[in-house]
């Protein structure tokens, strides 16, 4: 996505305005109760959408498709609360900032799956392919009494497409600006107790120069990805469900080296999940999970190579008696990492405990978990959270909890690893106030959340290496609110995300990187006659390139446009225009972002 620069003493007026109206697109709010829809993360067990307590988005294939988002990043950083950067095109290293915390404090699932690498830290945000996504479920807040080590800014899960009765095939093709090119078809369906889907995705682009600078070369630097993913079910009985999920994604993009080298990175992901679920009784059900994770990161003819291997399993057993819910389960995790010299790994086994009630008034959460990793011993975290509608309208909702992240092998074994560094922890207390009637809303969260023993890396030390070593050094606080709202003005919905933050380095004072201190979105569709209309326009203030806070990003806005209708029966067409205006606006320092892009595409998907 692209924007405009403008100067960050202007950035809080449209910031403002948006506080008027909602982002209709992606706010909790959105969700109609009379659905009964469900969200698995916030508890990782089924719960309707308007009991859960937490601050939560759900994301579905209609809302991806509307976006004519380019990759998964590029329809997050719509979402309230996230933030991105990127060093260059959409296959670029990207980092995803939720609620400001760092991009590793985000635990990332693919059905199911864990995906994380112990040599960056966090997921490998440019590998997941957005075209096999269906839905995509955002918990905003530290879930580490939920999930353990990682979850300490929120959860992201991402979920691909499963079968329903009967067959649906589908196929799409697009075009676009930088001699962009996309295919992807598949097929879903399910009969006599089986249901399968099966998506496969190409994606072929020139791109542009993403380091227009003199000491680098003045090429483009394009990429090629292919991905596939599979999914299979079968009902054996009316108590027990067997599942396996597979996604794999291979992708080569190309970046500068210096003047006179282009290097490729190719980056491989693959995951890998078999469940079984068993209803024994009306009130017990049990889930069991091995899970498996493989992600290979590759530089030519640069020699580099780094694999993560992660591998999990789960039991847990849930117990519904009217509107409570117990479960109760046990986790393992093992984790792997071969960066040359390094061949290390650990493990964590946890149990965890969790309660949840709601009715029509009242909604509880409440979880405890303690994990002991091999290495660093037993880790406790709990959390508590409560809401109350006090009136049809109205509902309250306040929570605290505490979460951590044991440092990657790569922080404590690599020529920049310390062995000596311990888990990075955390403390987050949350409020909320929200307003909903008819096609109106409005809601806002505030936040605070204090982290111990943040790891960066700093100067010399005890490492190997001369230009420095990863170190516990610092405090940080990321506090803020977030305000949604969403209104309906004759055919036209309207919607808006505010966010005020202030991302610190408590140690230091100064703002954490790339991380600005307002950012918000606005959105506007409507339909006429046959087309469904879309506008955005998004918005963020001035950020810093690094931890001095010398090198500052200016502010930007961007404006885009959507716009999709039928063809003829079965067949849809979409366009989109990003960057109206062609500004120019960085989201990593020297790095370039795409100028003014279109997009044209034709689905076909029988009913």
């Amino acid at each position: 996505m692209k924007t405009c620069i403008f100067n960050a003493r202007l950035a809080g007026l449209p910031l403002a305005l948006a506080a008027a109206f909602p982002m209709i697109s992606f706010s909790q709010t959105q969700v109609t109760p009379q659905l009964r829809e469900t969200i698995v993360t916030a508890t990782r067990s089924a719960q309707p959408v308007e009991d859960v307590v937490a601050d939560v988005t759900i994301i579905d294939r209609a809302l991806i498709e509307r976006s004519g988002a380019v990759g998964l990043a590029d329809v997050l950083k719509r979402v309230p609360g996230i933030e991105i950067s990127r060093n260059g095109g959409p296959a670029a290293t990207t980092s995803v900032f939720l609620r400001g915390a760092e991009s590793r404090f985000t635990a990332v699932y693919i059905d199911g799956v864990r995906v994380d690498s112990q040599s960056t830290g966090g997921a490998s945000w440019e590998s997941i392919p957005l075209a096999l996504i269906d839905r995509i479920e955002i918990l905003r807040g530290p879930a580490g009494a939920v999930y353990g080590s990682d979850a300490m800014g929120g959860v992201i899960q991402l979920f691909t497409k499963r079968g329903e009765e009967g067959f649906a095939p589908f196929a799409g093709v697009g075009v676009g600006t930088y001699n962009t090119r996309k295919v992807d078809a598949g097929f879903s369906g399910a009969s006599g107790g089986f249901d399968y889907a099966l998506g496969l995705a190409y994606e072929k682009s020139d791109g542009f120069n993403a380091r227009p600078i003199a000491t680098q070369n003045p090429d483009r630097d394009g990429y090629r990805s292919q991905s596939a993913n599979l999914r299979l079910g079968f009902q054996v009985n009316q108590a027990h469900r067997l599942e396996a999920t597979a996604l794999s994604s291979d992708s080569n993009s190309g970046y500068d080296n210096g003047l006179g080298e282009d290097d490729r990175s190719l980056h491989k992901l693959q995951a890998i999940g078999l469940n079984w679920q068993a209803k024994w009784t009306d009130i017990w059900s049990t889930r069991l999970s091995v899970t498996d994770s493989r992600d290979r990161y590759e530089t030519s003819p640069s020699p580099y190579l780094t694999l993560t291997n992660l591998r999990g399993y789960t039991l847990q057993n849930e117990f519904r008696v009217g509107s409570h819910l117990l479960t109760a389960a046990l986790e393992r995790k093992v984790d792997q990492l071969r960066n040359a010299p390094i061949d290390k790994g650990r493990s964590q086994d946890a149990v965890a405990l969790g309660y949840s009630f709601a009715s029509k008034s009242h909604s509880v959460q409440l979880n405890l978990r303690h994990d002991k990793d091999s290495e660093f011993g037993g880790k406790t975290t709990g959390s508590a959270a409560y809401a109350y509608a006090f009136t049809p309208e109205w509902r309250a909702s306040a929570s605290a909890g505490t979460a951590f992240r044991v440092p990657t092998l790569y922080q404590r074994f690599s020529e920049y690893g310390v062995s000596t560094l311990v888990p990075e922890s955390s403390r987050n207390v949350e409020l909320g106030l929200r307003w909903s009637r008819s096609d109106s809303s409005v809601g806002l969260v505030a936040y605070r959340s204090k982290v111990d023993n943040l790891i960066s890396f700093a100067g010399a030390g005890t490492c190997v290496s001369p230009y420095g070593c990863y170190a516990n050094t610092a405090r940080a606080e990321y506090s803020g609110a977030t305000l949604s709202a969403s209104q309906m003005v004759g055919n036209v919905n309207l919607g808006a995300s505010l966010d005020l933050q202030n991302p610190r380095d408590l140690s230091t004072g100064k703002q954490l990187a790339r991380r600005a201190r307002q950012h918000g979105t606005l959105t506007a569709d409507t339909r006429a006659g046959a087309w469904q209309l879309g506008a955005e326009a998004q918005f963020s203030g001035q950020r810093f390139d690094d931890a001095a806070n010398t090198r500052p990003l200016g502010g930007y806005s961007l404006l885009n446009l959507s716009a999709s209708t039928p063809l003829a029966k079965d067949w849809t067409l979409l366009a989109r225009v990003d960057n109206l205006a062609d500004k120019r606006y960085e989201l990593a320092r020297t790095y370039a972002t795409a100028g003014r892009s279109f997009y044209v595409g034709v689905k076909w998907a029988p009913k």
